[in-house]
């Protein structure tokens, strides 16, 4: 048993606390090392190849037998879509002709009532494009102009829009009864003329509109604002004529007029009044004049007129007829001899299309326009284009070779011009 003493004497050691980090620091850390192993032998290699090998040989076969898997499970694909095409298209083809038995079956019905389809106007667009187009043309054009099915539409048309029927009109004093006025629609083989003009083209798209809303049995679509009840026709078929585009009778051809036997110039000379030179004149006229979207320069015009009507002059020319020469018998032989009556007798004046010769014919009343062209014929040669024989006051035409001129109101002297046809 240790005493008190001697356990003071035995010093106890207590290690010191070391900081962390110095721990750290002391800890082993591991290194890599290298370790030299002894090389694999021939059989160990040998064997790891045969391994490897067997292995590749394996993953080669399921490879091989997925790829014949897949190229089967396409040629049934590729079967059953050929299959499925060749129903497909025969279903469209039998569908189609099913639609195009009928179509002509409609057609036939519509024909039946005189009817023809036309289709929406995008269709009609739309084939008269593809028209176009095939035939390497800009203007085809499927419209046909039937003339007697037009008559028989609008005949039935005056019926429902009350031609002949009488309504009240309301005046400033009152009410009286009033008619429709029909319009006036004259049908030609090349076009039409609605109103009174101008004249309308059967290849202009809205011709071609108007005959086919008329052929349908509608009224022109056009004229639905202004008549919106509709409106009676009077038409005149002439679809054995062909219209051909005229001066108006205020155009005079030729550079100059008579007046009471003598140029223009000289009566105007003789007017009362300030003498205008020709600049005044022309400065009295517009400069320019829109007509028919044309830009028309009038003082340029007259005075090119003016220029050449006092450049040049017109040759009279005195044709040979028989009641020229029974006149030069009158004179020569005596007054014995029974002659024609001097009335019977007329002097016609008529003007060349250019206005450069004046015709002097001397002509029986009795005798007829086939006469006096035959006069003008004779004396002018044959080559020359077509004429019409006007006259200005009254404003008419004489082209019936049958009638005499005293029919034709042509019993004293008379100014004519010649036009061409």
């Amino acid at each position: 048993m240790s005493s008190p003493l001697s356990m003071l004497k035995k010093t106890r050691r207590i290690p010191l606390q070391v900081p962390a980090d110095e721990q750290r620091s002391k800890q082993k850390v591991p290194f890599r090392r290298n370790l030299i192993k002894a090389a694999p032998s021939d059989f160990e290699l040998m064997t790891t190849m045969a391994q490897r090998v067997i292995q590749l040989e394996k993953t080669v076969k399921s490879q091989t037998q997925e790829i014949e898997r897949k190229d089967k499970r396409i040629s049934a694909l590729e079967e059953k879509l050929r299959l499925q095409e060749e129903s497909g298209r025969d279903d469209v083809e039998r569908r189609c002709q099913q639609l195009q038995n009928q179509v002509n079956e409609m057609e036939n019905f519509l024909g039946d009532y005189g009817l023809i389809w036309v289709g929406d106007q995008e269709d009609r667009d739309a084939a008269e494009y593809e028209e176009a187009h095939s035939s390497g043309t800009s203007g085809g054009s499927s419209f046909y102009m039937n003339f007697d099915l037009v008559l028989q539409r609008i005949r039935d048309l005056n019926i429902l829009s009350g031609e002949g029927e009488s309504f009240v009109e309301r005046t400033a004093t009152g009410a009286q009864l009033a008619k429709k006025d029909p319009v006036q629609l004259r049908l030609y083989s090349n076009g039409i003329v609605m109103f009174d003009g101008p004249f309308r083209s059967y290849q202009e798209h809205s011709t071609q509109q108007c005959m086919q809303d008329l052929m349908d049995g509608y009224f022109p679509s056009e004229l639905s604002e202004r008549f919106p009840d509709g409106v009676p026709f009077e038409v005149h078929d002439r679809r054995d004529e062909e219209f051909v585009f005229r001066l108006p009778w205020e155009a005079f051809p030729g550079e100059g007029q008579t007046v009471c036997g003598m140029k223009a110039e000289a009566a105007s000379s003789q007017l009362p009044g300030k003498k205008l030179t020709t600049d005044q004149f022309l400065n009295k006229l517009p400069k320019l004049v829109v007509k028919g979207g044309r830009v028309i320069d009038v003082r340029d015009s007259v005075r090119a007129t003016l220029q050449g009507s006092s450049a040049e002059s017109s040759s009279v020319i005195l044709i040979d007829t028989p009641a020229l020469q029974a006149v030069t018998e009158r004179q020569q032989i005596s007054s014995a001899v029974q002659l024609p009556s001097a009335h019977d007798i007329i002097t016609l004046k008529l003007r060349s299309e250019d206005g450069n010769h004046t015709y002097t014919v001397k002509m029986y009343s009795s005798e007829t326009v086939g006469h006096l062209r035959s006069y003008l014929d004779r004396h002018r040669g044959i080559g020359l284009p077509g004429y019409d024989i006007i006259s200005v006051h009254p404003q008419r035409c004489y082209d019936d070779n049958g009638q005499t001129l005293r029919s034709c109101g042509l019993t004293t002297n008379a100014n004519l011009l010649l036009r061409k046809r």
